[in-house]
């Protein structure tokens, strides 16, 4: 694989960053008991185990297999814990990850601690050019994970039935809105794209300038409230509100509200990470689909940014607390071009039939943010933080 065409940092990676990334990880598997590891609630929702050793498997595989000397942990890992890459060889059954009840945790901890004694003598001696964008990416990769392992974790939790907490006091879903003002973004020709300073995903750069019509964008996000009167008026009923594959998933499904709410005794409840709490109105709405977010904006006589509105105006209002949907599908910037070999499977394959977010989450790892960070998923996925900013053509 030409590790070399892969996108470089302007910052070499020293012991104690690496450190620090890969303690979070551990940090967050902190409250969790030995059976919380294993379980797999949905195909798309991989394991807290399964997240520690992929993020390991991938500096093994990535850096310590090409250094002289190193020794591979185990011979089956790499099938056990290969997410998607063809060019590395075969791998297990997505769905099914949940079915691993071996290794046991305590051998995948003991798998991280031997990759990091390995990563860290390799950082101290000095890494090469070819090997720094390598690392910088396991380390860019693994906090990518440690938002998974939240919501992937969170997902699984939800489906019992005693509504377990993960972190008292820690639900994730309390952040207030900005407020409901806007603010209008003049037309002209912007420039979008990563310049190429810093770290960035291959699916950032070609920087590019792009004509945007003048428009509207709302400062807040839209609130548990402001969804809740879609739903009491009708919303999940009336298909005129609705793209036709959206209205479709929403029948198949049965959806009649977003992910994690229910009523009980007619009050709305959402579970958290801090178990079943009450919905607050006033809190920032998480948790939707692409398609809800574009039903509830034809609701409201508005319409979703595209990405390139976003990045336009997003000095002009607060983000962070949710991944924000756009109506841009998933597609590269011009002159893309995906690397040769393993990490050319990274995000340039992806691209169909997603959608782009924009922003970052309250479960993004700190530091793993940027205006031109491009997030995307399928439009029916809800299990991620995601929520809605409004706007309109003036």
């Amino acid at each position: 694989m030409n590790l070399a065409e892969h996108p470089t940092t302007t910052q070499g990676v020293t012991t104690e960053r690496y450190r620090s990334v890969r303690q979070h990880t551990e940090q967050l598997c902190a409250p969790l008991k030995p059976e919380d590891y294993v379980p797999q609630g949905a195909e798309f929702a991989s394991p807290p185990k399964w997240h520690l050793a992929h993020t390991s498997w991938f500096f093994e595989e990535m850096v310590l297999k090409h250094t002289a000397g190193y020794q591979e942990f185990h011979p089956k890992f790499s099938f056990l814990f290969n997410s998607y890459y063809q060019a590395v060889g075969e791998r297990a059954v997505r769905g099914q990850r949940g079915l691993m009840t071996r290794p046991t945790v305590d051998e995948v901890y003991a798998y991280r601690a031997h990759v990091d004694a390995a990563m860290q003598r390799l950082i101290e001696v000095g890494l090469t050019d070819v090997q720094q964008p390598v690392v910088e990416l396991g380390l860019q990769h693994e906090q990518q994970h440690q938002e998974l392992l939240l919501t992937d974790l969170k997902y699984t939790l939800s489906l019992n039935p005693i509504y377990p907490v993960y972190a008292p006091e820690g639900s994730r879903l309390d952040d207030r809105s900005q407020g409901q003002e806007w603010e209008t973004v003049p037309e002209g020709i912007y420039t979008v794209g990563h310049d190429g300073q810093g770290f960035h995903f291959d699916n950032e750069r070609g920087q590019h300038r792009v004509f945007l019509e003048p428009f509207k964008v709302r400062k807040g996000l839209v609130t548990n409230g402001e969804y809740l009167a879609f739903i009491q008026d009708g919303g999940y009923q009336k298909p005129e509100y609705w793209l036709d594959e959206g209205w479709a998933h929403l029948q198949a499904n049965g959806l009649s509200q977003p992910l994690y709410w229910e009523q009980r005794d007619g009050v709305w409840h959402q579970f958290t990470l801090d178990g079943l709490q009450p919905l607050h109105p006033e809190a920032e709405l998480g948790h939707v689909s692409y398609y809800e977010a574009q039903a509830f904006a034809t609701w409201k006589g508005a319409r979703l940014l595209t990405e390139f509105e976003w990045e336009a105006a997003q000095d002009r209002f607060t983000w962070g607390t949710r991944w924000e949907w756009t109506q841009s599908a998933y597609l590269p910037y011009p002159g893309f071009a995906a690397a040769e070999g393993a990490l050319g499977e990274y995000n340039g394959k992806f691209m169909i039939n997603q959608m782009v977010l924009r922003g970052a989450s309250v479960a993004t790892a700190p530091g793993h943010s940027r205006k031109t960070y491009r997030n995307f998923f399928h439009p029916h996925f809800a299990w991620q933080y995601t929520g809605i900013r409004l706007a309109q053509w003036l």
